[in-house]
């Protein structure tokens, strides 16, 4: 579709999703980036945090929790780079529940305690939202 971004989640290991959208919503590091045609070129660090995709001509969102990672933005193409990336769909809220309690339980132990935090939140956060549409 012309009037359409096209967007690309990959992770290290694959591509999660691929498509057409109306718009994307992800968070860097200075906040919130909502992106629709003809955005203006963007290249940014992403925090571990939820990506929100309108699919073109739907009203399908495709929800997906993603490690730290870039969002490359230009010519109507956006590319959402990182080393993990789930879709809504495939995460288990009892399993992210689970994740996060135990990302907590390292606070002060692990140095990396509070990505994990953030990580396992971001999975719940996408979990609950598939599951309340």
């Amino acid at each position: 579709m012309a009037d359409a971004l096209h967007v690309e989640l990959v992770a290290a290991d694959r591509t999660v999703w691929s498509g057409e959208a109306a718009m994307v919503i992800a968070r860097t590091v200075e906040g919130d980036l909502g992106v629709l045609r003809g955005h203006t070129p963007v290249l940014s660090l992403l925090t571990e945090a939820v990506i929100e995709i309108q699919v073109a001509d739907t009203d399908d969102v495709v929800i997906g929790a993603v490690d730290a990672g870039v969002i490359s933005v230009a010519n109507d193409r956006v590319s959402i780079l990182s080393e993990h990336i789930e879709l809504g769909d495939e995460i288990h809220i009892d399993q992210a529940q689970a994740d996060l309690e135990e990302a907590r339980l390292q606070i002060g132990v692990n140095d990396e305690a509070e990505a994990r935090i953030r990580h396992a939140e971001a999975r719940l956060r996408a979990a609950e939202k598939v599951h309340q549409a």
